[in-house]
């Protein structure tokens, strides 16, 4: 369903619980299945219908507006917010109001991976007449502590907030995934020219002042990518067909995807695995269940499992499981 709506992307920020993965790269562009994690989500957004949008950069802005640059080769048209000093999620949403023209938009992480149906969230977000909707997941008890938890009433109406409550504690297992739809009208409880964050202060000002602001329960695929940990979880399920999210290349084997130039030189590999342009597996090395990026070499004693391996990487004598192995380090997950 195509949708009437703008949508900006919130990719300013520094990704500093993904340290070290982004000292030296913005956390949108991180690879996700070989390609930033951004671009997932324009294609998100894309694939609704939703064409028009804009993005705010702070964090190695350059590296986000070089490769995206107007969006047009990914079928969208993308503007950007740069921001000298770092405005929050609110504050980067008002500094861009003439951009929505008045018209419904949505607030997306451009480092989150997400698979919805945008599309039923715009229809509950009518149907309610809804000022703000949080898309919201459902998630195992032993998790709430890790995340912002959405009380709701039977109808949807957002009642209360707990942030990372202790399991005994928590009175719904609601999960803010930080996916957002507005009406213009919201941006005139945001201040301008400062700091302003929607979870912090926006959100409060919507309960106290009675307004129509609901969750939408999204039955799709989610991951925050905030940790390294979440960061290997995320490439392993997509590489597993679970977050909406095709490899590059073609299949050449169940569940083992190759793009062009790849070698595997009498490599031993085990599905699923995705295999960049131009790497290069020498024979005797052992794969499975990785994700390996562009020119990168893996010599005959390698042993890597559920691994992410980042382009131009030369992999020797190692042997890693849960790792993700970066031109300037390895991080165990």
């Amino acid at each position: 369903m195509a949708l009437r709506a703008k949508a900006m992307i919130l990719a300013a920020g520094g990704g500093t619980r993904l340290y070290p993965l982004t000292f030296s790269i913005a956390k949108p562009m991180v690879p996700v299945l070989n390609r930033p994690v951004m671009e997932h989500i324009v294609g998100l957004l894309r694939r609704h219908g939703i064409t028009d949008l804009i993005a705010n950069l702070h964090h190695h802005a350059d590296q986000i507006s070089s490769y995206f640059g107007n969006g047009s080769s990914l079928g969208a048209r993308l503007e950007y917010s740069r921001e000298d000093v770092i405005l929050g999620t609110a504050g980067g949403a008002k500094n861009v109001a003439s951009f929505f023209a008045g018209e419904t938009f949505i607030v997306i992480g451009g480092d989150d991976l997400a698979d919805f149906d945008l599309g039923a969230m715009a229809a509950f977000h009518r149907e309610r007449g809804a000022l703000a909707t949080i898309a919201v997941s459902e998630i195992a008890a032993e998790q709430v502590s890790q995340l912002g938890i959405v009380v709701t009433d039977g109808d949807g109406r957002i009642r209360s907030f707990q942030e990372k409550p202790r399991a005994e504690d928590a009175l719904s297992r609601l999960a803010n995934t930080g996916v957002y739809m507005f009406e213009a009208d919201v941006l005139g409880f945001i201040p301008g020219g400062q700091f302003f964050d929607f979870g912090k202060q926006v959100f409060p000002l919507l309960l106290e002042n009675g307004a129509p602001f609901f969750a939408w329960a999204a039955a799709g695929y989610w991951k925050d990518i905030g940790t390294p940990r979440e960061y290997l979880e995320a490439n392993l399920d997509a590489l597993e067909g679970k977050a909406g999210v095709e490899p590059l290349g073609r299949e050449v084997s169940p569940g083992i995807w190759r793009e062009a130039g790849a070698r595997t030189e009498g490599a031993q590999l085990e599905a699923p695995l995705a295999l960049g342009a131009e790497c290069r597996l020498e024979q005797g090395s052992r794969l499975k269940r990785c994700v390996i990026g562009g020119g990168v070499t893996v010599g005959s004693t390698a042993r890597l499992d559920r691994c992410v391996v980042w382009p131009g990487v030369e992999v020797g004598e190692i042997r890693a499981r849960d790792a993700i192995i970066t031109p300037d380090c390895i991080v165990w997950a």
